[in-house]
């Protein structure tokens, strides 16, 4: 394992070069990594917890981001959608690795509104909307052939029309009250800047690696 060991040298984050306002601070390292060309920059990690407070995690695609938050989509019957509901909260993180860089990012859960559901339903592909009406997410299927006659099946039902979006199919919004950029740096000693979110706007700090 100690060969796996790597230096982290790109660069640096100080505080007088990052923006003021962290949205625009993430949308400046999300350019980056978008030329970057990294394979699927948007692909981020959802943290949760149940009703329980047993923690559980997963790579999902954030679809949209602003002042308001960020974006992804599920089926409400789910798991991560079973502990969102239950919480409220959620942590999501972005690990770039061919730019040395990490974003963390804590708050608040709300499901989007209908109407932003069903906007963006239809623009998914056509396969992807049957999926989502063929898969009963996060429950126990016997084998992939049933997975298969399911979606088969869907398929059937609408040959004749573009599908809906289900009602048990929509997004959430994550809305953060802390964002955290990560920057790698020799020796471990990792730059770290984190916004809180003030009554008076966002405070910027420097956290110890």
């Amino acid at each position: 394992m100690q060969e796996l060991r790597k230096e982290y040298t790109l660069r640096g984050l100080a505080e007088h070069e990052v923006a003021a306002d962290p949205i625009m601070q993430f949308q400046r390292w999300f350019d980056d990594a978008i030329a970057s060309g990294l394979r699927e920059p948007n692909a981020m990690t959802l943290a949760t917890v149940d009703r329980d407070g047993r923690p559980s995690a997963r790579i999902v695609l954030m679809k949209s981001f602003d002042q308001a938050g960020f974006t992804f989509f599920t089926n409400y019957a789910s798991r991560k959608a079973q502990a969102l509901d239950a919480s409220g909260l959620a942590a999501l993180i972005f690990y770039w690795t061919d730019l040395e860089r990490q974003i963390r990012i804590e708050g608040t859960v709300t499901r989007l509104d209908a109407a932003e559901s069903d906007a963006y339903f239809a623009e998914r592909p056509l396969a992807a909307r049957l999926g989502a009406w063929a898969s009963p997410q996060s429950q126990v299927v016997a084998d992939r052939a049933e997975l298969d006659a399911r979606f088969n099946a869907v398929a059937q039902q609408f040959h004749t029309q573009d599908p809906p979006r289900p009602s048990f199919w929509g997004g959430y919004r994550v809305t953060p009250d802390q964002l955290e950029f990560w920057q790698g740096r020799p020796s471990r000693l990792h730059d770290r800047i984190l916004y809180q979110r003030m009554a008076q706007g966002w405070q910027i700090v420097r956290l110890a690696p």
